[in-house]
């Protein structure tokens, strides 16, 4: 099988030659694993199973001050600490300028450069359009977290009219997006903690489930597959998002969940895509122990297709190279 076919049998639940996996890393632990290596192109050589493509436009970030980094929709980022992300450090929206605020152009055909348009352009790997802090990530780093957590119980207005306006914007760049050869659409949308949803169950149905079951109903009706990446102990909503039409989960997180009684409760309607623990197995576990959970979830969590094994999240820095190699000799040499 190529990489491309065993994603699509793990997704249609069927047993691939070997199991598909995908590793990332965050920009320093990459730079660790150059100098560990002495391989400047080591990223080439994990040979990953999906090419993840953005939809942000060429002109979707910009360094307004050092280390200060702003995004299309004005939100403000200090990456003095977190290379990769940020920590937000400015407010765009309240209620009283929710309506004003001027939204990116969701049809800017830079989101779409680079992608393929006919299906012979895909090649080897299985083809996934990105969309990054898709619906409740995206309103409370506009509004600010504690604002929106608020408004979701004593300002609904507000809270709907923002993810309102959220919405409109994400279904059309999902329409233009799936006109292309991908495979899949990924949202990102961290919905939980290590105990919980953030919100809770019922509001995340209030607000969260009406909304996303149109963003996936609408890639769906593109047949495409659809992928949430949402950390944290989201688990009891799984049957809704089964409900709205989800194909794959991620990060899926063993010190979160039981990964094993997961996969055999929804296994056979869900993919899950991650597993190996970067809190505990990665930064803390000797290399055997490295090589054993891997090849125990890729035996157990593997079988009959639904997984993806890769780290639960990007490889944070201060992980040891040595389990990172040893992680990468098991998955590739299945």
């Amino acid at each position: 099988m190529a990489n491309r076919e065993r994603v699509l049998a793990a997704l249609e639940h069927r047993q691939p030659d070997r199991v598909p996996y995908q590793v990332a890393l965050t920009q320093r632990m990459r730079a660790r694993m150059v100098e560990a290596t002495g391989d400047p192109h080591f990223d080439a050589g994990l040979q990953n199973c999906l090419t993840v493509l953005s939809t942000e436009p060429s002109d979707g970030w910009r360094e307004v001050a050092p280390d200060i980094w702003e995004d299309q929709f004005g939100v403000r980022w200090n990456r003095s600490v977190d290379r990769d992300i940020g920590v937000v450090c400015n407010r765009v929206i309240t209620p009283d300028n929710v309506e004003e605020v001027t939204f990116p152009d969701p049809l800017d055909p830079s989101r779409f450069a680079g992608y393929p348009t006919r299906p012979q352009d895909v090649g080897d790997r299985f083809i996934v359009a990105s969309l990054g802090f898709s619906l409740f990530e995206r309103a409370w780093t506009m509004a600010g977290m504690d604002v929106l957590l608020m408004a979701m119980v004593d300002d609904k207005p507000f809270a709907n009219r923002l993810l309102d306006r959220i919405l409109e914007f994400n279904l059309r760049v999902i329409e233009s997006a799936c006109r292309y050869a991908i495979d899949a659409m990924q949202f990102g949308d961290d919905w939980g903690m290590q105990r919980g949803l953030i919100m809770g169950p019922r509001l995340w149905r209030e607000f969260i489930k009406p909304r996303i079951r149109q963003m996936y109903g609408l890639v769906k009706s593109k047949g495409k597959f659809v992928l949430i990446h949402s950390c944290g102990k989201v688990d009891g909503v799984f049957p809704d998002l089964i409900e709205c039409g989800l194909d794959v989960f991620n990060p899926f997180q063993p010190e979160v969940m039981d990964v094993f009684e997961v996969k055999r409760r929804y296994g056979d309607r869900l993919t899950f895509y991650g597993g190996i623990s970067t809190q505990r197995t990665l930064p803390f576990a000797s290399v055997e122990e490295v090589r054993a959970e891997v090849r125990r979830l890729l035996e157990e969590i593997g079988r009959d297709g639904g997984y993806i094994a890769a780290p639960s999240h990007a490889i944070p820095d201060g992980v040891k190279p040595e389990n990172v190699l040893a992680m990468m000799d098991i998955l590739q040499n299945q």
